[in-house]
């Protein structure tokens, strides 16, 4: 006799279908602002690609750090800044209990983890309700909610639904684009499969199992073999197969690669110094580049990348370069694992990259978006899905608050979209070419003044509406502006005063956290080498607020760049002083922003 499942009903105002650094970056953004979310993940971590499932690590927009100050803020830089301090020797099982803890501690998330969508409930052309199944449970849910964000990569809801997508390669002449082949296809970006080594303190054996796959010299006349403890993003295979319906072939041939290139460089004689290193670990899910991309009202192209183009309703930046790969993967041994078209400066991604034009309350985050197959070789990375989870949680969240039709496009106005925008400032998610507005920040009309300035970083900069110095270009123009204060010595001390006296109830404080470096948990001891695992040098670590000389806080351990102080009562002054006692490292003190509501 068959069982059925348990039948639960739950209901939310945004249900976020995929786990991954967008989808958590999406429920999180969406909670905090007050939404009530169902994040409904297929795995039994957070993560996705980034998680110890997969172990790859998150780059983003500023290109390994190549691109100075673009190093993304808001969420991502929460969790990048958590898990330098928290876990300074790099495990990404702590990682996956970060992400974990931000999503499950939130009070305005139901966290469904090892449960998957299996299909949706449609109500004139709307999505009313999605269907999950959690075998681990037994149970059956059925969610509705006013809007649906697919964050699964593969677009599970969005295909469900009948949302307009692509898969493949668009032709030249469709969109004009230089870098797409004379004729479309289906072929995508290939899967990867990684693993990562220990050295010992005496030589290691590798016995090949016999269903490996074996290598020549010949096979890596493109591909480099320069370090053990990580490898190797180009292992990568099947984009010349449907990377979901053929997913175990391809996990298979990847496995079948990755344990044969180990045995190239163990038993082919040409790497002798791998003597004493073992595998610790083999990805047993391939890290998947591409499937479906979704159709919104704006496609992003290779002329948007390369323009550095400003869009009015942006939400979102990017700036790695375009990234195409051959879909044979290491198949197309005389070719190069990649083709890079590098540009020096950051473009804007566009909210309507970011939901359905064909079904009205989808909104869709990650490698999934709007884009051309040439344009999403650079949206795809994952520092800057995060960026668009944000965006697209903190849209479904401003509205759903203002009870706003489920029709995405029609409810986002010009207005919606400046309020979109400035929240998400107010929330450390920059974007370029977009500064403070906040009719309700009061310090955008105080006098601030400091005890002491570094030159070109005057006590004003706190309120000019960018929190970050900009050393790369951002669209067409140059930047290489300095936009904090900068102290000569420590203690230091920051004055706002306001016009007249108000009852205050939040401060704002964004400090500098590095952004001209690059920050990410990886494996690879190159990257390792060039970041600080730990509390960046640069940020406040000890600090006190106070309104009218009387404190209204104080600080002893931050490591955060975005911080908010909500005082437990309203305090009418007005004068608030920001002190400065400490630093993890540099001897003056450093404020990109001060907000006060």
């Amino acid at each position: 006799m068959n069982t059925p499942f348990r039948r639960r009903e739950l209901s939310a105002d945004l249900l976020v279908a995929g786990g991954g650094l967008a989808g958590v970056s999406a429920a999180v953004a969406a909670a905090r602002n007050g939404a009530r979310v169902v994040l409904v993940q297929d795995r039994s971590v957070l993560g996705g690609n980034a998680s110890s499932e997969v172990r790859m690590h998150a780059v983003g927009a500023d290109a390994h750090g190549n691109k100075p100050g673009l190093r993304e803020s808001g969420l991502i830089e929460e969790l990048r800044l958590d898990d330098a301090v928290r876990n300074p020797h790099g495990s990404f099982s702590q990682w996956d209990l970060l992400l974990y803890e931000k999503v499950a501690l939130e009070p305005n998330i139901t966290l469904l983890l090892d449960t998957a969508v299996i299909g949706v409930e449609m109500d004139g052309g709307v999505i009313r309700a999605a269907r999950a199944l959690s075998h681990l449970t037994e149970e059956e849910f059925v969610i509705t909610a006013r809007y649906f964000a697919d964050c699964t990569g593969d677009g599970r809801i969005g295909d469900v639904a009948g949302a307009d997508c692509r898969i493949g390669r668009e032709a030249r002449s469709e969109y004009g684009e230089t870098l797409a082949p004379e004729q479309a296809d289906r072929f995508t970006l290939g899967s990867s499969i990684l693993f990562t080594g220990r050295r010992y303190d005496s030589p290691q054996r590798f016995i090949a199992p016999n269903w490996v796959r074996r290598f020549s010299d010949a096979d890596f006349q493109h591909r480099g073999i320069h370090s053990f403890e990580y490898g190797y993003w180009w292992f990568e295979w099947g984009g010349h197969l449907d990377t979901i319906a053929d997913n175990n072939r391809i996990r298979h041939e990847l496995l079948r690669i990755a344990l044969g290139v180990w045995d190239y460089v163990k038993n082919s004689g040409r790497h002798p110094d791998s003597a004493n290193w073992a595998l610790e670990w083999v990805g047993a899910i391939p890290a998947k580049r591409e499937s479906r991309r979704f159709l919104g009202p704006h496609v992003l192209t290779e002329q948007d990348v390369l323009g550095g183009r400003m869009f009015p309703d942006a939400v979102a930046y990017g700036g790695w370069p375009i990234d195409l790969h051959p879909p044979a993967g290491v198949d197309a041994v005389d070719e190069p694992p990649c083709v890079q078209t590098r540009f020096d400066h950051a473009y804007t991604l566009p909210l309507r990259c970011y939901y359905s034009r064909n079904i009205p309350n989808l909104f869709f985050a990650g490698r999934n978006i709007s884009a051309t197959h040439v344009a999403f070789a650079s949206t795809r990375v994952m520092a800057t899905c995060s960026l668009g989870g944000q965006a697209v949680g903190t849209a479904a969240a401003l509205l759903a608050r203002a009870n706003a039709p489920a029709d995405i496009a029609a409810a986002a106005t010009p207005a919606f979209l400046a309020r979109l925008q400035q929240v998400l400032l107010r929330d450390d998610a920059w974007i370029p070419g977009v500064s403070n507005q906040d009719e309700a920040d009061l310090a955008r009309r105080a006098r601030v003044t400091a005890d002491s300035e570094q030159p070109g970083a005057p006590a004003a900069n706190v309120i000019d509406g960018c929190t970050r110095d900009l050393r790369a270009k951002f669209g067409p123009w140059s930047a290489d502006a300095i936009h904090r204060w900068e102290s000569k010595t420590l203690p230091a001390r920051l004055t706002l005063e306001l016009p007249r006296p108000a009852a205050i109830r939040e401060i704002h404080v964004t400090f500098d956290s590095g952004l001209q470096r690059e920050l990410m948990l990886t494996p690879s001891d190159f990257f390792i080498r060039r970041q600080i695992r730990g509390p960046q040098p640069e940020l406040v670590s000890s600090y006190r607020l106070s309104i009218d000389g009387r404190p209204v806080v104080e600080v002893d351990d931050n490591h955060q760049r975005k911080r908010v102080h909500r005082l437990p009562a309203p305090v009418t002054g007005a004068k608030v002083e920001l002190t400065i006692l400490a630093t993890h490292g540099v001897p003056t003190a450093r404020v990109f922003e001060v907000r006060i509501y």
